[in-house]
Order: structure tokens, then sequence, then C-alpha cells
């Protein structure tokens, strides 16, 4: 909700600064505590941990730096309680965020707002003192000179306010940094500016509230106790305070010898300042849903803090690294993958990218026509050659050659770009189509505010739902046969062995073979033969656009490969690759492009190597880690129905006395 601004203006006279500065000989700016010299009006920029008396401290801060950086503030949403109505936490924008409402378009006031994402939220900790929780420094839009409105005429009240106004700004606003494990641990309010800053780049513990750590302790205790296969590492710095948390449950351990080939770093709790530092490691299951293979607590974006984490994840799996990463761009990740994770494909999330657009380009001229160019240079170019044309048509069409974001991506466009990125796996974690993206493993569970100890709650019962969903959906795989739409032997093929979700994606390419009317040869070389595809696409607008595919086909070797890349994209034949084999008489698609790990029977089939191929006399934990596996398999077909579960349980009954009788026949 929209508040008015407290006592002090968001404009400034620069008669009031003048006066005040005859008057005291100097402009009094931050504490000296900090670090700063009281004689220049200097503005240390916002940062995640400053702390401040009072909302109008905190207030008065923004809006000073924002005159010395040269913007203006507003306020975009503020919290009270609900019964005493005490403010205890808001956020303060630049006054260019958001965009106009419709219903505003039309008038002739100069449109001033460019969605512009520059913002602190603070709010009340248990010191009672205000703490900035997130900060965002980058503008999309040309900042001004310092801003400071001269008033001409002021009436005596005007002046007054006016007056308090200065008065308020160049009062000394002291800031504080949390540097302690927990609330009142250790008080560092005489740290400087400088190690603030070395702080925010170098975190070397996390910042948890009062009980948090034992809260950690608690858990991880009785997790060991109750998930036999539990597995989980802490980090301390040197001085014994907390630093990082790695941990997996017993079915996310397993999970990871069955989904880990491809993984999604989930950083975005920790990039986006929650409450709760988190970090998931991903992976899609058989059914295309997201499994949780390993969660973190870090310190901070740091490369050491990432390259722990994967060390960390790396003991767990016993050293099989996985065979493509998405993350979404972040340069410590970047470094830290290279070096823990170095035969790995590094991808970024193309949906992370493109939700990135409105708030990259919003400020721009022309940027409908902007985002609607670079949307087709994306999506619909098939060719390095063509993606190349349409990104240079596109930064001097509309003249953003310069423009920096522009830039970054085009020189990393080798990491997101669907064309670069064609002989990849991702077994449908690209988001290579629009509208698609990989949304959060604990989204509905985790929001910005949720405290730990909420968090390791709630842990469990995601765990739980998304376990719950996997059994459902096997259950439902196994016993019921999906309803067929075409009379294609692909379709009757596919439908036996792949899980329904699965197989409700491949039957839709299936379908769509009826809108490709036109193959044809176009070379021939020996046993290999590129076909050229036509389909009908539909377009924006509800209109029709043909579109050309070419597929290469071995005859003898029985391969197929279409330009699209639909296979290693999203782990099945498309409609084009579909068609060629079609043409040639093929009744049956090869058992190379029907993946194992889509299957029905995948986890009953498939035995995962977790680098034990020769039982050690020695070492129990090797001999635990598999005899869980072992069960776990049981336990998993052992749901499917009471007939399953009995033989399971009998099963079970029956190993346990038989290892009796070996037990007692050392005695």
């Amino acid at each position: 909700m929209e508040e008015a601004p407290p006592s002090c203006e968001l404009v400034c006279d620069n008669k009031c600064n003048e006066s005040q500065n005859e008057r005291d000989g100097e402009i009094t700016g931050l504490d000296v505590q900090n670090g700063l010299h009281e004689g220049k009006k200097e503005f240390v920029a916002p940062a995640v941990g400053m702390e401040f008396e009072s909302y109008e401290d905190a207030y008065n801060y923004y809006n000073c730096y924002a005159k010395e950086v040269g913007f203006r503030v507003r306020v975009k949403n503020s919290w009270f309680k609900r019964n005493s109505r005490e403010k205890y936490g808001a956020v303060l924008c630049c006054s260019s965020q958001g965009f106009k409402r419709i219903k505003d378009v039309n008038r002739l006031r100069k449109e001033t707002r460019t969605g512009c994402p520059a913002m602190i939220r603070m709010r009340v900790v248990d010191s009672k003192r205000w703490r900035v929780l997130e900060v965002t420094l980058e503008h999309n839009h040309l900042l001004g000179t310092k801003i400071y409105k001269p008033i001409k005429k002021m009436g005596t009240g005007i002046k007054r306010k006016s007056q308090s106004s200065s008065d308020a700004e160049v009062q000394t606003v002291k800031l504080y940094r949390a540097l302690v494990i927990d609330a009142g641990g250790n008080d560092k309010s005489n740290t400087s500016a400088r190690e603030v800053r070395s702080f925010l780049d170098h975190p070397n513990q996390l910042n948890l509230k009062k009980g948090d750590s034992q809260a950690i302790y608690n858990y991880l205790c009785r997790m060991q106790l109750t998930n036999p296969n539990f597995f989980y590492l802490m980090d301390f710095n040197d001085e014994g305070h907390l630093k990082n948390v790695f941990w997996v449950d017993a079915r996310s351990r397993a999970a990871c010898g069955y989904f880990s080939d491809v993984v999604y770093i989930d950083n975005s709790y920790l990039s986006n300042k929650y409450e709760t530092p988190l970090v998931a490691i991903v992976g899609i299951n058989h059914h295309g849903f997201t499994v949780l293979l390993g969660c973190g607590l870090l310190a901070g974006e740091t490369v050491e803090s990432y390259a722990w984490l994967f060390k960390a994840w790396l003991t767990c799996v016993s050293g099989h690294s996985p065979q493509t990463i998405v993350t979404d761009g972040c340069k410590a990740l970047q470094t830290a993958i290279a070096e823990v994770f170095p035969r790995s494909h590094h991808c970024f999330g193309l949906s992370h990218i493109m939700k990135k657009v409105p708030e990259k380009l919003g400020g721009l001229r022309n940027y409908d026509a902007i985002r609607k160019t670079l949307f087709k240079a994306v999506y619909e170019t098939l060719k390095v050659i063509e993606f190349e044309a349409a990104w240079g048509f596109m930064v001097q069409r509309f003249g953003i050659t310069d423009h920096e974001w522009l830039r970054s991506l085009y020189e990393d466009r080798a990491r997101w770009a669907p064309v670069y990125l064609k002989d990849k796996f991702f077994a449908g974690m690209s988001a290579a189509r629009p509208s698609e993206n990989v949304s959060p493993f604990f989204e509905r569970y985790v929001h910005k505010q949720t405290p730990l100890k909420e968090f390791l709650d709630k842990y469990e019962l995601a765990l739980q739902k998304k376990h719950k969903e996997e059994t459902l959906a096997d259950i439902e795989s196994r016993n019921s046969s999906p309803p067929l739409r075409t009379r294609c032997p692909f379709e009757l093929q596919l439908s036996k062995v792949y899980t329904r979700e699965i197989f409700k994606k491949s039957q839709f390419e299936v379908e769509e073979m009826y809108s490709c009317f036109s193959t044809t040869q176009l070379h021939v070389d020996g046993p290999i033969v590129i076909f050229l595809v036509k389909e009908r696409v539909l377009c924006e607008g509800n209109r029709r656009e043909i579109r050309d595919y070419e597929v290469l086909y071995n005859r003898t070797a029985g391969e197929v490969r279409c330009i699209c890349s639909c296979f290693n994209f999203y782990g099945y034949l498309c409609r084009h690759a579909l068609c060629v084999l079609n043409f040639n008489g093929v009744e049956e698609i090869p058992s190379k492009y029907i993946l194992s790990r889509w299957k029905k029977d995948y986890k009953r089939m498939y035995i995962p190597d977790q680098g034990c191929n020769t039982v050690d006399g020695v070492d129990r934990v090797q001999w635990f880690n598999q005899l869980y596996r072992s069960a776990l398999q049981v336990v998993e077909e052992g749901v499917i129905s009471l007939d399953h579960y009995n033989v399971a349980l009998q099963a079970f009954e029956e190993s346990l006395n038989r290892v009796h009788e070996v037990e007692e026949k050392q005695v």
C-alpha cells in the first residue's frame, strides 16, 4: 500500500543546505563509528545488514543517498501490526518503479515510470532497530545530477517544514551490521564502513537469529535418529561460528543415484535475500517432476561457499558429476562449478534470463518492439548464423549496441541461447520454449519472511507431499493404460513404456505430426539422407506460419536428428523426426530414442552405480549404504498395492530370520 512519506521532503532546498553549512561550519554525515569523516556529506550505498534506530532514520538516510546519486524516493509498501498499528516493515523504491496504470495511459502527463528495480526492503528486528534485508542498487534509466529542487516562494509554515527536513537530513544516522551467529551474541557496532563492505563481499558466517543454531542442531540430530541414511556436513569459520550447512535425507540420497544426470542449482532464496539462506540441488525424476537431491544453508553468494556445497554433495554421490548443470548465471556459481565439476556442461536457465527482460529493457524506447525482436531471435532461430543475424539486426535497428545487459548476454550466449546448446542433454530442464520455466522446489513453502525454524518444519512437509505425488504417479502409470488419440504405431509403443506424464508430452508430438504436411529429400550421402519437413506453426494472433526443419536420417545406423533438437532438450523425439521415420517405413521408434529414465519400471530395472562394484571386507559404511539402497527399492515397490505390501513385508521378515540364523551359527 502507498504511504505518505515522513516529515522529510523528497526534494531539498539548496539554500537550506548552504545556511546549515554556514551555521555549523560543516555538514554532519554518517557517524564517526562507521569510519567516515563527519565533515563530508557522503553516504555509503545501502547494503544488506545496515541497521537504524528508527524508521525515520532509515528513510532520511535512503532519501539523502538518493539525492547524492540522482533519483527520487517513494514508499512502495508498508506493513503494520494488526492491533497497535505500529509499523514493522517497509519497502522504499525509486520513483520510477512500476508502470503507469492502464486507465492513466491516455493522460497528457509525461510518463516517468520505467519499471526501475532499485529499492531497499527493511523491517524491525529483535534489537528493535530497523534492519535492511534486501537491496537493489541498479536503475534501468538515466540518473540525474544531485537532486536539489529550489523552492522559490515559501510561506512561514512551509519554510519551517523545510528547515526541519534539512535538520533531519544532516543529523547523525547510525548504521550497524549484525555479524553474529545468534542475535545478541557478539554486537559489533564499532565495525567501520570498510569492514561492513568487506563482510558483505565475503560473508564469513551464517546470519542466524536467536535460537536458529539450536534449531539446526535439533533438526540434524532428529533426522539422524529417524532417517538412517541421512547425510549432513557442517562448515565452521576460524572463530568457531557456523558458516555453511549441507544435508540430504535418505529418499533424496537414493534419488541422486537415478536422477543426478541433469541438475538445477536453485539459489533464488539466497540471491533474493530470503530470511532462510537456502540453496537447493534439484533434479528431474521419471515423471518429469522436480526431485530434491540436496539442500544447503550458505553464509553468502561466494565462490568459497558454493564450492564447499558442491564438494559436500559430491561426497554424498560418490564423486559422480552431473552431465549438465543449470543455474541462474551467477558469476560465483560459474566459478565454483568450473572448479568442482570441470567435466559438466554448465548452462544458464533461459527462463531466468527472459524474466529479466522487462526489468532490464523496460525503460528503453520502443521496448515492445525490442522485446518482440529479442524473443524471435531466441526462440525461433534454428541455426547459429540465423541467431547472430537476428541479434545484430536488433541491436543496430534500435540503437542498443552499447546496452550493458544485452552486451553481457551476448558474450555468454553459448551458455543460454538454444541454438548453441543442441548437443547438451537437459531432460526438460532447458525451458527452451516460450512460457516454460523452472519453478523453485520449495515455492509454496518458503517466502521471503519465512524464519529458518519454520522452514525446517516445512521442509519435511514439502518432501512428504512430493514423495506422495511420485508414488501416486507410479501407481497410475503402472496400473492404467492411457487413452490413444491416433492410429500411429508410435503412440501405442510409447504408451506401453513411458510413465503417464512423459507419455502425454510425447503423445502431443505424435499428434502434431499431422501439422507437418511435406517431407522431402534435400541431400543424399550414402546411407545418410537429409530431409526437409515443412510444418504449419501457430503464431501470434492465431495465424499460421510455415517453417522448415532439416532432419538427418542414417538408414544403416537407425539414427535420426532434427535441427530443433527436441530429443536433447526434452528426452523424446519431435514430430519432425517422427515424420521422417514414418516416411521411411519405420514402425517402431529405435530403442536408443526411448530413454530408460522415462520408463514406468525405471527404478525397478536400473541399479544406480554408486562406485561400489566390489564389496570392501571391512567397510561397514559401504555395507550399510548398499543394503539401504536395496531395501529402499523393495519399499518403493511394496507401496503399489496391498498385495505388493504383503509380499514385501514377508520378504523382510524372512530375510531378518535368515540373518539371525547366521548370527546363531557364529555363536
